[in-house]
C-alpha cells in the first residue's frame, strides 16, 4: 500500500493561533470555540486538555517563594523574610529571574512543573508571631512592595509582550496569623486599610508583573475574602491587564462548611465568581467537585454564561502571555533559554545568603583572626534547615561546614548540645531495634521535603518499630520550644510514627503537612507520658512494638548528659564560640501554626548561657524565620548575628561573614521587640491604635527596623530636599569612611508635619526609599531619590480620599529608622485638612478616628461596613474635629440588631434606643433629637448587639417631630458625660 498523499493546501490555523492578531481578539477566537462545559472546567486548578483542538491541560499554582518547591531539586534562595533583609531590589530581581528561568527548565522535563508562579507572598510583616513570618519580606508596605516588585519582575521576564512564568500575589489581605485562620476576621479600618494592607499590593500590580492574586483564607471586616468587594473596587482598578484570581488551597469550601457564610455551596461559588475569583483551588485534582456546583447555579440563576466567561478570559489571557497558544509555545520555551543549578545560580544563592546576614551587635569580636580556634555548638551549627515551601537541596552548607572550610578543620571543633537521654518504662529501656536482613536501612530515609502531596508521611514502614527491653537506646532529646520536642536515634534518624500508628526511627529530618516527629514530654508525678503531636495519642509498648495509643505509658528519664555540659566542655577550649540557635521551620512557626511567645527556646537559651560562662568570647548567631527577644543576650554577648535560613549556601555565607571576607550589610526588615509585653494581640490588625510596627511603636525595640551592622563605618552628608512639580527630590552623600570595602543601605524616611494634622495619629517615620550601595575604602557616592508628593499623604477618613497635609515636612536619611544621620525640612503646599461636613455628608461609622472595644464587619454580605460593639459588650468610637455648621437638632442611626446608641458631644448627649429589627443585615433608621453647633468632637457609644453603618444630622427645625417614640433623649453637662 502507498500512503495518501498529503492535502495540497493545509487549512490556516484558527484565529488564536495566529500570534500577529491582537490579544483580545485571540481570546475572544478560542472561547468562542469552547462549549459551556469546557469554559467552565477551565475554573478549577486542574483544568483539563481540550483534544479537538488541541489544547493541553494546564494547572495553576507552582510554589516558587524562594526558588522551585516541591518538584524535586532546584536551586534554594535565602528564605522570603532573608531576602527582605538584603534590601536589594537588584539582586532579588536576578534571584527571581534564576527561579522562572529553573521553573521553564524543569518543566520542559516534567509537565507537572507548572509556569502560574503562586509566589511572592507580600502579606505585611506586622505581628512577628505570625507562623508564616519566614514567607513575608517586610513589615513595612514600601521595603514589601520594592522587594515584590522587583521578585515579581524577574519571574516575568523582560519581553514585552510574553511571560517567562506568571506569578501571582499571595495572601489577599490583611492575612498575618494562622490560629483560626480560616474563620477570623480582620478588623481593618480605612486608614490602615489605604496606608497599610493595599499598599503592598498595590504597587506590584501597578509595575505590570503580576499576573493574579490570590485570596486569603481570612475574613476581612467579617467578610470572607473570597468574595471581597476590594478585589473589585480596588485590585482590579489598579491595572488594564486580566488579572487572574486564584483561590486559595480548601478556601472556596470554606465559605460554607468553617466559615458558614452562605448556606450552600453553589450560593457560595457564585458569590466568589461575581467577585471576581477566577481560578478555584478546592479538592485536590477533583475538579468534579467545583465544575458541578458552578453548573448547579448556573441552573439555578445565581450565575450567567457572561460570568463564566469573565473569568475564562483571565485564565486565557495568563495562558496566552505564557506562550502556551504559540507556534512553538513562544520565546521562552527556547531551549536557549534553559538553564538549571548552573555556576551563576550557585553563587546567586551564595551571594543572596551572605547580603541577607544581619550583624545586630559587635563589640570588636568580629571578624575573626585566621588563626583563632573556634567551637560551632548548638542545635542549627551542623544544620542546614528547608522549610515548607523549599524545594529539594541539591547541594548543601551547614555553619560547620562553612566554618571548617573557612578556617580549617583543624581549627573548628563541634558539640550540638543535645541532651542525652534513655528512656524505661516498666517493659524495659526503649531502644531502636538493629536492622533485619535486606530492611534497606543503608538507604536514604524519605525527604520530606520532596514531597508533593502534604498528605505523604516521613515515615518509613519499612523498619522495624521501636521496642522495650534490657538494653537502652541513648536519644537526642530537643526542646524546641512551645512545647514541642524531637527524639533522635543513635544513627541520626528522628522518631517518626507512620500510618499504622508503630513508632520509628525512620525521617531525616522533621516535616510533613502535619509533622509526626515531634513529642510533647508531659509531667506525670514519679514520670512522663509522651504524647504525640502529630495524633494527639500517647506513646505506649505493645508486644508487637512501641505504638501510638489512647493507652499512655509512664516512662522516667536518665540523662547520661546534658547538652550545656557538652557545650560548656567545647567552650573552654576554644579561643571563640559560635553558638548557632534559632528554629526548625517545620516545628512551631509555620504555616497553620503561630508561636506564643518571642522568647529563645529553654533548650536554646541554656546552650549559650553556658557556653558564655565558660568562655565570654562567645558570639550568638540566630537562624531563624523570625525575630526573637533576646535581651539577656544582647546585654550579655560581645556578638550577635542573624539570618533567616539562608538555603543551599547558608553555611558558607555565614562563615565568610565571620571571617570578615565580606563586611555584612543585611538589615532588618521587623522590628525586634525586647519583650512579649511589646506586642498587641494576634488578631488585631489595628496597627495605628494598638501602636504596631515601627510606624508608630511607642516603645524601645530591641533592634529598631532597618538596623544593621558592618566592619566599616559610613558619614552622610549633604543632604538637599526640593520639590520639583509633582516629585520631591531628595539626594545626599555616603561615604565609606572605614577600613574596609563594605556594603551600606542608606535610608531615606520622612516624617509629616504633627501641627497640620492636629489630633490625627501619624506614623513616628516612615520609609521612603532605600538603596543598597557598595564602596571601596574611601570612597563615595551620591545617593538620589525621586519620590511622588503624593506619597507623604495619609487617607483622609473626614472626605474618604487620599491626602497630604500642608506644613513643613521633615527629610530623615540614615542607617535605620532609629539611627538618623541627616534631617532637612521640606515646606509642601496645599489645602489644610477640613473638618468633617457631618451636616451635609453624615458619619460613616467606620471613618473613626479612635476606639475601643469594637470590630468592623460586614454591612452586607456584598459591600460595605458597619461597625459593632465586640460580644455584644460596650464600645465606643470617637470623631474628631465634626463640622455641625450652625446647627443641627436631629441625627438618624442606621443600625441592624438591637441595643442602643449614646451620642455625646460637649455638654450634649443623646441615646437612640434601637429594638431588635431582625437579622444582622436588617437595616432600619432610628432618630432622635440631638443639638449641637460649630466643629467639636463626636462619641458614639454602642451597646448590645447592633451594627452601626451610618449617622445622619438635620437641621430643619420640625426634625424633632420625626422623633421614634423608642428615643430616649436626655441632656448632661460635660463633666458628666
Amino acid at each position: 500500500m502507498t500512503a495518501s498523499p498529503p492535502p495540497l493546501h493545509a487549512p490556516p490555523p484558527p484565529p488564536f493561533r495566529d500570534p500577529e492578531l491582537p490579544l483580545d481578539q485571540r481570546v475572544n477566537d478560542l472561547l468562542s470555540r469552547l462549549t459551556t462545559g469546557e469554559r467552565i472546567a477551565l475554573l478549577h486548578q486542574f483544568t483539563p486538555g481540550v483534544e479537538r483542538l488541541g489544547i493541553a491541560p494546564f494547572r495553576t499554582g507552582q510554589e516558587a517563594l524562594h526558588g522551585v518547591a516541591w518538584m524535586g531539586p532546584a536551586t534554594v534562595f535565602p528564605q522570603a523574610v532573608g531576602l527582605g533583609a538584603t534590601w536589594n531590589d537588584d539582586l532579588v530581581r536576578r534571584i527571581g529571574e534564576a527561579v522562572s528561568t529553573e521553573a521553564r527548565t524543569m518543566r520542559a522535563g516534567d509537565d507537572r512543573v507548572g509556569l502560574n508562579l503562586w509566589a511572592p507572598t507580600v502579606n505585611l510583616l506586622r505581628h512577628p508571631l505570625w507562623g508564616r513570618n519566614e514567607e513575608g519580606y517586610s513589615e513595612d508596605p514600601r521595603l514589601t512592595s520594592a522587594i515584590a516588585v522587583a521578585y515579581t519582575r524577574g519571574l516575568r521576564g523582560d519581553h514585552p509582550h510574553y511571560w517567562r512564568t506568571a506569578p501571582v500575589l499571595k495572601h489577599w489581605l490583611a492575612h498575618n496569623n494562622e490560629t483560626l485562620r480560616d474563620t477570623s476576621s480582620s478588623s481593618v479600618r480605612p486608614r490602615v486599610l489605604h496606608e497599610y494592607d493595599l499598599r503592598a499590593f498595590r504597587a506590584a500590580v501597578e509595575a505590570g508583573a503580576v499576573a493574579g492574586v490570590m485570596p486569603a483564607y481570612n475574613l476581612v471586616n467579617g467578610r470572607p475574602n473570597h468574595v471581597s468587594p476590594y478585589l473589585r473596587e480596588q485590585l482590579r482598578t489598579w491595572t488594564d491587564h486580566d488579572l487572574l484570581v486564584c483561590s486559595d488551597a480548601g478556601a472556596p469550601s470554606n465559605l460554607v462548611d468553617s466559615e458558614k457564610y452562605f448556606d450552600t455551596h453553589e450560593e457560595a461559588t457564585a458569590a466568589a465568581l461575581a467577585a471576581g475569583v477566577d481560578s478555584f483551588t478546592d479538592h485536590g485534582t477533583d475538579a468534579s467537585v467545583i465544575t458541578g456546583r458552578v453548573q448547579r447555579a448556573m441552573k439555578g440563576g445565581l450565575l450567567t454564561e457572561s460570568d463564566i466567561d469573565t473569568a475564562v478570559r483571565r485564565h486565557l489571557s495568563v495562558r496566552f502571555g505564557l506562550g502556551e497558544f504559540d507556534p512553538g509555545q513562544g520565546p521562552y520555551a527556547d531551549p536557549a533559554t534553559y538553564a538549571f543549578d548552573t555556576p551563576a545560580h550557585r553563587e546567586l544563592a551564595q551571594e543572596a545568603a551572605e547580603q541577607a546576614v544581619v550583624l545586630l551587635k559587635n563589640d570588636g569580636l568580629l571578624p575573626l583572626r585566621e588563626d583563632t580556634s573556634i567551637a560551632v555548638v548548638g542545635l542549627l551549627a551542623d544544620e542546614c534547615k528547608t522549610d515548607w515551601y523549599s524545594g529539594t537541596l541539591i547541594r548543601r552548607s551547614t555553619p560547620l561546614d562553612g566554618l571548617r572550610e573557612r578556617f580549617g578543620a583543624d581549627r573548628v571543633t563541634f558539640t550540638e548540645g543535645v541532651d542525652r537521654v534513655r528512656l524505661k518504662c516498666a517493659a524495659g529501656w526503649l531502644r531502636v531495634p538493629d536492622p533485619a536482613p535486606g530492611s534497606g536501612t543503608d538507604g536514604p530515609a524519605q525527604d520530606a521535603g520532596a514531597a508533593l502531596d502534604p498528605a505523604l508521611l516521613t515515615g518509613r514502614t519499612d523498619l522495624a518499630p521501636l521496642t522495650c527491653g534490657p538494653e537502652p537506646s541513648e536519644f537526642a532529646l530537643v526542646d524546641w520550644g512551645g512545647g514541642a520536642w524531637t527524639l533522635r536515634a543513635p544513627d541520626g534518624r528522628y522518631l517518626s510514627v507512620a500510618d499504622d500508628g508503630f513508632v520509628r526511627a525512620s525521617a531525616d529530618q522533621p516535616g510533613g503537612w502535619v509533622v509526626q516527629e515531634t513529642f510533647a514530654l508531659v509531667d506525670h508525678g514519679d514520670g512522663y507520658l509522651i504524647e504525640h503531636t502529630g495524633t494527639g495519642g500517647y506513646v505506649s509498648v505493645a508486644a508487637d512494638g512501641v505504638r501510638v495509643a489512647d493507652e499512655p505509658e509512664l516512662f522516667t528519664v536518665e540523662f547520661p548528659e546534658r547538652g550545656e555540659d557538652a557545650v560548656a566542655r567545647a567552650a573552654a577550649q576554644a579561643d571563640v564560640v559560635i553558638v548557632v540557635a534559632g528554629n526548625d521551620p517545620h516545628i512551631n512557626g509555620r504555616e497553620t501554626e503561630d508561636r506564643v511567645t518571642l522568647a529563645l527556646p529553654p533548650h536554646q537559651e541554656r546552650l549559650w548561657r553556658a557556653a558564655r560562662a565558660a568562655n565570654p568570647r562567645t558570639a550568638l548567631a540566630l537562624v531563624s524565620a523570625y525575630p526573637y527577644a533576646v535581651a539577656d543576650a544582647h546585654d550579655q554577648l560581645p556578638a550577635l548575628l542573624w539570618t533567616a535560613h539562608g538555603g543551599q549556601a547558608a553555611g558558607t555565607a555565614l562563615a565568610r561573614i565571620i571571617a570578615g571576607d565580606v563586611s555584612p550589610a543585611g538589615r532588618l526588615p521587623q522590628t525586634w521587640y525586647a519583650t512579649d509585653a511589646d506586642l498587641p494581640d494576634l488578631l488585631d490588625y489595628d496597627i495605628i491604635g494598638s501602636r504596631q510596627t515601627y510606624l508608630y511603636f511607642d516603645g524601645t525595640p530591641l533592634y529598631p527596623f532597618g538596623h544593621g551592622l558592618g566592619y566599616s563605618t559610613f558619614a552622610y552628608g549633604d543632604l538637599v530636599a526640593a520639590p520639583e512639580g509633582e516629585l520631591l527630590r531628595v539626594a545626599f552623600t555616603v561615604t565609606n569612611t572605614g577600613p574596609v570595602a563594605a556594603d551600606e543601605v542608606a535610608q531615606l524616611y520622612t516624617r509629616a508635619p504633627r501641627d497640620a494634622a492636629g489630633a490625627l495619629a501619624l506614623p513616628h517615620r516612615q520609609l521612603a526609599a532605600h538603596r543598597r550601595v557598595h564602596l571601596a575604602a574611601g570612597a563615595r557616592c551620591r545617593v538620589e531619590f525621586r519620590l511622588l508628593l503624593s506619597e507623604l499623604g495619609f487617607w483622609d477618613v473626614r472626605h474618604d480620599r487620599w491626602a497630604v497635609v500642608p506644613g513643613a515636612y521633615e527629610v530623615l536619611a540614615g542607617a535605620s529608622s532609629d539611627d538618623i544621620r541627616l534631617t532637612a525640612t521640606v515646606d509642601i503646599g496645599g489645602a489644610p485638612i477640613a473638618a468633617r461636613p457631618v451636616r451635609e455628608s453624615g458619619l460613616t461609622a467606620t471613618a473613626y478616628d479612635e476606639q475601643k472595644g469594637t470590630e468592623i464587619v460586614d454591612r452586607s454580605r456584598t459591600s460595605d461596613d458597619a461597625v459593632h460593639a465586640v460580644d455584644g459588650g460596650t464600645g465606643e468610637l470617637l470623631f474628631h474635629a465634626c463640622d455641625f455648621g450652625d446647627g443641627v437638632c436631629a441625627v438618624s442611626v442606621e443600625v441592624a440588631g438591637a441595643g442602643a446608641v449614646d451620642l455625646i458631644s460637649g455638654s450634649t448627649a443623646t441615646t437612640v434606643t434601637v429594638p431588635a429589627t431582625g437579622g444582622v443585615y436588617d437595616y432600619a433608621r432610628h432618630t432622635a433629637g440631638f443639638t449641637a453647633a460649630g466643629v467639636r468632637d463626636l462619641r458614639v457609644r454602642l451597646r448590645g448587639h447592633l451594627r452601626l453603618a451610618e449617622l445622619t444630622f438635620t437641621a430643619t427645625a420640625d426634625a424633632t417631630a420625626t422623633v421614634d417614640a423608642t428615643a430616649t433623649v436626655t441632656a448632661r453637662r460635660r463633666e458628666t458625660a
